[in-house]
């Protein structure tokens, strides 16, 4: 019996190597530009690959669905006749979508079955929300935004989106006078399980961690370039527990790539840069590729789309479109955000 067991377990471990992801050699990228008016979208939510919701800077929440061949017409929301949201942020539990604006007041609205609901208000002169998510269960979802005190913004939610109340400063890391968030795509947070991270710039470039819905946290520095206003993280993405991946660099001078990207294997206590001084310069967006065990990367900003087939060590330029996110529906879709524009992205 006990040769069975070895034996088996022998077998087992050479079927894992055996069936180790080897990145792909892409032979094309193409990118469907489907052009809307007026509006600045950071913030999409795939349904699947043919329909992507978007929240933009003009108050509409709308969407583009390649099997109608055509755009729905948005829902315009505009707050007491006279603010339009400036949306950043959105997110879905599954049964709705909420969607986060920028600025003074800060506005949260629920969007399910054709109608918006205003789920939470902040009026603070300093308020600005930048990213927002959900967590696996549906149920726990947060927004962070940049400091109204010493501490970042944190607003969480135990009831699927019903009710959001803000975490106190006293419960909240505390920031650096000049750090905050980049309200740049919606993905400088990143949500596994219960955990979340949560990535910063401006005097400190620091991943916050909580792995309890928000409730305690952790603050881990990192190498990104750091400092100055425009400086840091931008853009976190996580392939598991512990493999991460960051990038960002400086907004003010978008062709530099120094310090601007590098990656985790502990779950975001310590970094390293990769790729320093070369491909790919200042990007708003990165994400790993589905199902390709960490390998594959993407990365897209106002100077282009750049691609990683070895967890982000070495990159090449595939595209010179401009987007600012990029999201997964599986290994061969993307759908993507931009000025005026939403894209549809396919690896052959």
């Amino acid at each position: 019996m006990k040769r069975i067991i070895i034996f088996i377990f022998t077998l087992l471990f050479f079927i894992s190597c055996d069936t180790e992801y080897q990145p792909r050699n892409i032979k094309s990228v193409s990118i469907q530009e489907f052009k809307l008016d007026s509006v600045s979208i950071r913030a999409i939510q795939i349904v699947n690959k043919n329909k992507v919701i978007y929240a933009g800077s003009n108050g509409d929440i709308g969407y583009v669905d390649t099997d109608e061949k055509s755009n729905a017409n948005p829902i315009s929301i505009q707050y007491q006749d006279s603010i339009l949201p400036n949306f950043r942020s959105i997110a879905s539990n599954g049964q709705a979508v909420f969607a986060l604006s920028i600025g003074n007041p800060a506005l949260l609205y629920k969007v399910s079955g054709g109608k918006s609901t205003l789920v939470y208000k902040e009026e603070h002169e300093k308020v600005f929300y930048d990213s927002m998510k959900f967590f696996d269960d549906n149920l726990h979802g947060i927004a962070v935004g940049d400091p109204t005190e010493d501490c970042p913004s944190i607003i969480i939610t135990d009831d699927g989106g019903e009710t959001w109340n803000k975490i106190s400063c006293d419960y909240a890391p505390k920031f650096e006078n000049g750090e905050a968030f980049f309200a740049a795509s919606n993905t400088n947070i990143k949500t596994i399980g219960s955990t979340v991270w949560i990535a910063s710039g401006g005097e400190k470039a620091r991943v916050l961690k909580s792995d309890d819905y928000g409730k305690t946290w952790q603050i881990y520095g990192t190498p990104i370039i750091q400092g100055n206003g425009p400086q840091g993280i931008y853009s976190i993405d996580f392939f598991n527990e512990n493999t991460g991946i960051v990038i960002g660099g400086d907004y003010s001078k978008p062709l530099e790539n120094k310090a601007n990207k590098a990656v985790t294997n502990d779950g975001g206590k310590t970094w390293n840069l990769v790729a320093d001084g070369l491909e790919p310069n200042y990007k708003s967006c990165i994400q790993y590729v589905p199902k390709t065990q960490g390998k594959e990367v993407f990365a897209v900003g106002k100077t282009g789309v750049s691609f990683s087939n070895d967890g982000g060590q070495t990159w090449q330029k595939v595209s010179e479109d401009s987007y600012y996110i990029i999201q997964f529906v599986d290994k061969k879709t993307a759908w993507l955000g931009g000025n005026n524009k939403i894209g549809k992205l396919v690896l052959q």
